[in-house]
């Protein structure tokens, strides 16, 4: 008898175990959500709320947008809101949430080779870049904030695919080690206000362009689509999409800043759609 009552109390302490490890949610996030700090900040508050595990993939939204279509992340978390939305339309996702902007910034060194300090026309100053032939260090990763890079080369009417290998310069990189590579080579660089707030190795360089309003940097949350994907962890990914889109998420949002400065807003609607 005591054998079977010890046999029926591991098979419990395995099946708790077990459930126990299973309590966890994988999102796929874009490298500036973690690069800042904000989610380091942000999961251990969720995980003693609610008792779930977040575990982030950090990558370009590009790749974070592939990883959810083949089904391995649970959740979205990324910055390209229309290829978010046909994301959502193609099946691969729930719905699409607001969570929180920031905004883009063109950092270069301080002799300013183009001479865009000060400019708050975005394209106007990548065109001027252009013009002087100043060496540009791009991601070229297919991250959202390449997408926007290319969407303001293209409203400067710079062709940057006749300029690649010269003075504009792909990195296929994260934007911190396209920062760490712009600044070696004297370069200007587009970054995220987050990334640029928390990186340490700015040397000499700083924030040239600001202001466009062209410049916007909105954040989305997705849940991946069940029906696409049967085994997504629809209950305890969804239990965290609310928390980040409900009062506590917003608030914490609102409260994170490094150096005293605010990396990020929060704008998540009541009853959005």
């Amino acid at each position: 008898m005591k054998t079977m009552l010890a046999f029926a109390a591991a098979l419990m302490l395995v099946a708790t175990g077990v459930q126990a490890d299973d309590k966890f949610i994988t999102v796929a996030s874009t490298t500036s959500t973690k690069n800042s700090g904000l989610l380091d900040f942000l999961l251990p508050k969720f995980q003693a709320d609610s008792g779930i595990e977040v575990r982030v993939v950090a990558v370009g939204t590009g790749k974070a947008l592939q990883q959810a279509r083949d089904g391995d992340a649970d959740v979205l978390l990324v910055h390209a809101k229309a290829r978010e939305e046909k994301f959502v339309n193609e099946g691969y996702g729930v719905e699409r949430f607001d969570v929180m902007y920031n905004d883009f910034v063109v950092v270069g060194p301080a002799g300013d080779p183009a001479g865009v300090s000060g400019m708050t026309d975005a394209p106007a100053a990548l065109q001027s870049i252009a013009e002087a032939e100043a060496t540009f260090a791009s991601r070229g990763d297919d991250s959202g904030t390449h997408t926007k890079e290319r969407n303001l080369w293209q409203a400067a009417g710079v062709d940057i695919e006749a300029a690649s290998g010269t003075w504009y310069r792909e990195t296929g990189s994260g934007m911190g080690a396209t920062l760490n590579t712009g600044i070696g080579m004297d370069a200007y660089v587009m970054t995220d206000r987050a990334t640029w707030i928390a990186f340490e190795n700015k040397a000499d360089h700083e924030v040239l362009v600001e202001g466009d309003p062209q410049l916007f940097n909105q954040y989305g949350v997705i849940l991946v689509n069940p029906e696409t994907h049967p085994h997504v962890k629809a209950d305890l990914g969804q239990n965290f999409i609310d928390w980040l889109i409900g009062d506590s998420g917003q608030r914490l949002i609102a409260e994170y800043q490094l150096n005293g400065q605010q990396l990020f807003f929060p704008n998540a609607k009541k009853g959005q759609s």
